[in-house]
C-alpha cells in the first residue's frame, strides 16, 4: 500500500505544479530524496511518506546538505501541516492541491503562503 500510495502522491504533486524538469535523486551510499524541483535558482525537495506521523530520514538532511535544497516538505495522508525541522515541514497530500502552476508565480512564494495557512 505505501508504495502505491506515494506514487498516487508524487503523480498528484507533478500534475500540481507542472514543473519544467523534476527529478529523482540517490547517492551510492544510499541517500535519496522522491523529487527534486528547481524553480527561479531555489531547490526544493518533496518526499512521499504513506504514515499518520512523518519523521525525518537521513536522506533528507544529506539532500538538504548536498544538493543545498531551500526546503523539503514530506507530503503525507494526514490532515494538518506542521514544521518538523528547520527546513522540512510535513503536507497533508490534501493541500497540495492549492499549490497553484510554477508558471505564474515563484514556487517558493506559493509553498510559504500555503504553509502560513497550516
Amino acid at each position: 500500500m505505501g508504495a502505491s500510495w506515494e506514487g498516487f502522491a508524487l503523480e498528484m504533486v507533478l500534475r500540481v505544479l507542472r514543473p519544467a524538469e523534476a527529478y529523482f535523486w540517490a547517492t551510492h551510499s544510499g541517500a535519496e530524496l522522491d523529487l527534486l524541483l528547481t524553480h527561479h535558482g531555489r531547490r526544493f525537495g518533496f518526499e512521499f511518506k504513506y504514515s499518520e506521523a512523518p519523521r525525518v530520514t537521513r536522506s533528507a538532511h544529506t539532500a538538504i546538505t548536498d544538493l543545498q535544497l531551500d526546503h523539503v516538505w514530506v507530503v503525507y495522508p494526514g490532515e494538518h501541516g506542521f514544521p518538523i525541522e528547520k527546513k522540512i515541514s510535513a503536507m497533508p497530500l490534501t493541500r497540495v492541491a492549492e499549490f497553484p502552476s510554477l508558471s505564474p508565480g515563484a514556487l517558493a512564494l506559493t509553498l510559504e503562503t500555503v504553509w502560513k495557512r497550516a
